[in-house]
């Protein structure tokens, strides 16, 4: 059945109510989404409204979520009205009197000055989609892009009756990651349901962990990029937790805004999302610049990769980052009010929403007005380059934990734990001590273990003979810019370790030339082969013979006399002319080093 409903809700607001409504709405553009016509309730009562706050809840109420025949869950064209008591011209007035908003623009010299007085304090919750084959309490699988609602049962719609069985992967990734993260175990831990209400969450709560997480305080360290400034750091990690994550809300819009607020939409549930595990991943408030809690971020993303539990990727959501962020005065030990941003899709984003929100909270601290930073969440938009609000912020007692009934306690043996342990590959952080102990360059090193891939790439290359600052060379040359270019994997292309370090061999021991070595290796990327076959079936052996080299070289000066008289008259750039035309009558085949001793000498040869 398919519900469709035409409703109209006239709702006539105060002057001064009107013209907050009218902030709240302006920043999305003049439209609500439908999550922001579910925090209207709450937004009414912030204003004192609650004649509005009970009217949206009502409308929003009455109109109950039913399967699509497409096998969605919608909810059919609302429209809300909202009108002034008093005229247009004095709403407007009103309006012109307001304090002016911030600007999202900031002037960037002003804001550098005052902020040399003030303390960023910034935190970070991450969470981890992992990659197993089921979802954490059910059978049902999930495939990322899957057509709406296909990968659903009764337990993952939290249909009466139906109960949970814990997907066992989800212990095991939790513990790896845990360990990895420096964490101490909880070998004793359980389940608790997190109440709220939101129309992709079916259960009406979210079984996740409370007052014992699975793993806590831990610390990650990384290495910051160099053209960031470089430098060592270590972040804490105050816990590791598993739940179960929500379905997903997908929104069509239409409308306008202009003195009256018309909304037109359909919102449609996606349930596939929901049950599939995650593990939270909350950190100490140590960070202090958009840039560190970026690399954090990345950081997190790299090691999950390295262990396996998930592909990382933040387009498809499988990693998710919501930042807290707050300033204080320097030498002020007491924390600021906290505020968290959410809709982060790159760590790029994460990097300029903090560097904005820090920009307005300090601007709000100097002008006198921190009372009006409140603890709040707020979404990051891309287009316009800032924050805007998007509900008040929960406590914890709004969720109302209490244990899970439906599961039994989760509990960890030693010798499950050291098995776990024993298992765990090189971990991104010892390979970078282990490349940098081998004489790489921090920037080569941050660069081959930034990806598990290339970085087994580079070990197996080494592993077979090749001189490590070779390898490394040509990896983070010639072969990442051909993967670039093609917008390919390092798992993708034809190459392989053992062929590069055969490669590198030929032409360190004079088999082949640099030259033909990149012809080699662009056809053995796309191809595939080996560097011995391809020597013999081209013939591209060196000419190393110095009496064939030195016959080439007779030859050109013989037939280029006036450039001869040139050079020996002083222009000596035509070198390389001579030695081009050697390589060209070689076809790229000369030995460089004895093409060029010998051309040196018949050049500078008295006639």
């Amino acid at each position: 059945m398919h519900l469709e409903v035409d409703q109209t809700v006239h709702i006539c607001l105060s002057k001064k109510h009107h013209v907050e409504l009218r902030k709240l709405i302006a920043p999305a553009g003049g439209r609500f989404s439908f999550g922001c016509v579910l925090e209207l309730f709450d937004a009414g009562r912030r204003l004192g409204t609650t004649e509005m706050a009970f009217a949206a809840l009502r409308c929003i109420r009455s109109q109950s979520l039913l399967l699509h025949p497409a096998a969605l869950f919608t909810q059919r064209r609302r429209v809300l009205y909202f009108s002034v008591k008093a005229s247009q011209s004095q709403t407007a007035t009103q309006e012109k009197k307001r304090p002016t908003a911030i600007s999202p623009h900031f002037d960037k010299q002003i804001i550098d000055q005052i902020s040399k007085n003030y303390e960023a304090i910034i935190g970070i919750e991450t969470h981890v989609q992992l990659s197993t084959f089921t979802k954490a309490f059910c059978s049902c699988p999930y495939n990322y892009g899957s057509s709406p609602n296909t990968n659903i049962c009764p337990i993952c719609m939290g249909l009466p009756g139906a109960l949970p069985v814990l997907n066992s992967k989800v212990i095991e990734f939790a513990v790896k990651l845990g360990l990895a993260l420096n964490c101490r175990l909880s070998f004793n831990s359980k389940f608790d349901r997190k109440q709220y209400f939101y129309p992709d969450l079916p259960k009406g709560y979210q079984i996740s962990q409370f007052d014992i997480p699975i793993a806590s305080g831990g610390y990650i360290d990384l290495d910051l990029p160099l053209e960031y400034g470089g430098g060592h750091r270590r972040f804490g990690i105050t816990r590791v937790h598993m739940e179960e994550d929500a379905g997903k809300l997908l929104h069509s819009e239409s409308g306008s805004y202009s003195q009256e607020i018309i909304l037109n939409l359909s919102s449609y549930v996606d349930l596939n999302r929901a049950g599939v595990p995650l593990l939270e991943i909350v950190s100490e408030p140590d960070m202090r610049t958009g840039i560190e809690a970026a690399e954090y971020a990345a950081e997190l993303q790299r090691l999950v990769r390295y262990l396996g539990v998930s592909n990382g990727n933040m387009q498809e959501g499988s990693l998710r980052c919501d930042v807290n962020v707050s300033v204080r005065p320097i030498g002020q030990s007491q924390f600021g009010t906290k505020v968290e941003i959410k809709n982060l899709n790159s760590f790029s984003s994460v990097s300029r929403a903090i560097d904005f929100e820090i920009s307005r909270q300090v601007l709000l601290h100097s002008q006198g007005q921190s009372d009006q930073i409140v603890q709040e969440t707020r979404l990051w938009e891309e287009g316009a380059q800032k924050t805007i609000p998007m509900r008040k912020k929960e406590g914890l007692s709004d969720y109302r934990y209490f244990p899970e009934p439906d599961l039994p306690e989760v509990i960890l043996t030693k010798e499950y734990v050291e098995n776990i342990g024993d298992s765990l590959p090189e971990l991104p952080e010892t390979k970078r001590r282990r490349y940098e102990s081998m004489g790489l360059s921090m920037q080569d090193v941050l660069f081959l273990a930034n990806d598990v891939s290339v970085a087994e790439f580079f070990d197996a290359t080494i592993a077979r003979g090749a001189e490590v600052k070779l390898a490394a060379n040509w990896i983070m040359g010639d072969i990442a810019a051909y993967m670039k270019n093609e917008k390919l994997a390092i798992n993708d292309i034809k190459l392989t370790p053992q062929e590069l370090a055969e490669l590198i061999a030929s032409i360190k021991g004079g088999t082949i030339s640099g030259k033909i070595g990149k012809e080699i290796l662009f056809e053995l990327l796309a191809k595939g082969g080996t560097v011995k076959g391809m020597i013999k079936e081209k013939d591209l052996v060196q000419i190393a013979d110095p009496a064939e080299i030195e016959r080439m070289v007779d030859k050109v000066l013989a037939e280029n006399p006036k450039q001869l008289e040139q050079y020996r008259g002083g222009k000596t750039k035509l070198q390389g002319f001579f030695a081009g035309q050697v390589m060209k009558a070689s076809k790229g085949k000369a030995n460089p080093g004895l093409l060029n001793k010998i051309l040196l000498e018949k050049l500078n040869a008295k006639s």
